[in-house]
């Protein structure tokens, strides 16, 4: 009898995990990808709609352009996962049963219990956060004076919250918008734990675009006109946004696996298996377990490498055959600040922290290169000027 493999989660780690499998096995299984939505979304370029939505035909890639013909697809949302009857409950359609699962549902924003935080601020995990992003930014600056500019706020300023601010800015430079611009941080610096050049260099180019960068005291409240920051800070806001952390989606906090009792990311041996035989689980909803004291980061470069594996490891688990296991290789960093980006620590390159055109050429080859690697060189070639 077939296996029924399912894969649910169409983000980095779901959509090449797909590849992944369907070239090792070559339709000697059944395979069946769920997600909520018809199509891969470029998530790291996702900011690029606040500025200009039309990116958003370059960034997201239909499902039937990147799956076999013999792959079943169900758009669908995932409500819960029961591993003793081996099944996928879904929102609209019939249950699904599985031999084997690989879990890759991503993340959601968490909002750590700060009063009104998720009532009244954006988030930017989603084609459609991003493009609500656009229009609340959009209708903030037509309402708004150069005597009385539209204030949007940022709160976290990790990875996210940078580029967030560094779009707003190429927006309100483009239009010659009525726009202030402030990136909050509740710890003492921007893109907090990494390396002080790359801060630094990353915080020049904010300042550089007439960002304000507050460090130093976390957001404690917000209600639909302030932001409450510290003991006796406050700001007004037009439009907030909300990058500050992760937590796991709703359809695993119940699920029995061994997961982490705060967040609900689910614990991964380096072969991708949970405790459940059966189940394994890639990406952002995963705590992967790595050499060190520390799982692999959350991030679309370590979702990628890992897809590979996973698809190949499906494989070896629908033979018989035993389990490879995985080591992230941190390539470097590279962040956009709008139009410009700044690199940090990758792979061969002999500087540690550069920017400029060699930067923002290798911020846009690394879209191009997924692209390419999930659909084709053609589509990939046609998104490049976006990224």
């Amino acid at each position: 009898m077939t296996d029924k493999v399912v894969v649910l989660g169409a983000g980095y780690a779901g959509a090449g995990a797909v590849k992944s499998f369907e070239n090792e096995l070559n339709g000697d299984a059944d395979l069946t990808w769920i997600s909520d939505t018809d199509f891969h979304l470029v998530l790291h370029e996702s900011h690029r709609c606040i500025r200009d939505p039309s990116v958003q035909d370059k960034i997201s890639i239909p499902v039937h352009d990147i799956k076999e013909p013999t792959t079943s697809f169900i758009e669908d949302e995932v409500v819960a996962i029961d591993t003793d009857e081996r099944r996928v409950e879904l929102a609209a359609n019939d249950a699904v049963e599985y031999d084997y699962l690989l879990v890759c549902l991503g993340s959601q924003t968490a909002f750590f219990g700060i009063q009104g935080l998720e009532e009244h601020a954006h988030t930017l995990k989603s084609l459609d956060d991003a493009l609500g992003i656009h229009e609340a930014v959009q209708t903030a600056a037509r309402e708004a004076t150069q005597n009385d500019p539209a204030q949007v706020v940022i709160g976290g300023a990790g990875l996210s919250g940078i580029q967030t601010a560094g779009e707003v800015a190429e927006f309100r430079d483009l239009h010659d918008a009525p726009i202030d611009i402030h990136l909050v941080e509740g710890l003492d610096e921007i893109f907090p734990g990494n390396d002080p050049e790359l801060q630094g260099s990353l915080r020049k180019r904010l300042v550089e675009r007439d960002v304000e960068i507050m460090c130093g005291e976390f957001i404690g409240e917000v209600d639909e006109d302030t932001v409450y920051i510290g003991d006796d800070e406050e700001l007004d806001y037009d439009v907030l946004v909300w990058t500050g952390g992760i937590t796991g989606r709703d359809a695993v906090q119940d699920v029995k696996l061994d997961k982490d009792d705060r967040n609900h990311r689910i614990h991964a041996e380096s072969d991708f298996q949970t405790d459940d035989e059966r189940v394994f689980a890639i990406g952002d909803c995963a705590l992967i377990d790595q050499p060190g004291e520390q799982p692999a980061p959350p991030t679309a470069q370590a979702a990628w490498q890992a897809a590979e594996v996973a698809g190949e490891n499906l494989a070896r688990a629908v033979r018989g055959q035993p389990l490879s296991t995985w080591t992230h290789k941190d390539k470097g960093t590279v962040i956009s600040v709008g139009e410009k980006a700044v690199a940090h620590d990758v792979m061969g390159v002999p500087i540690s922290t550069f920017g400029g055109l060699p930067a923002k050429i290798l911020k846009k080859g690394i879209a191009a290169r997924w692209i390419a690697d999930v659909t084709s060189i053609g589509r990939a070639a046609k998104a490049w000027p976006d990224m």
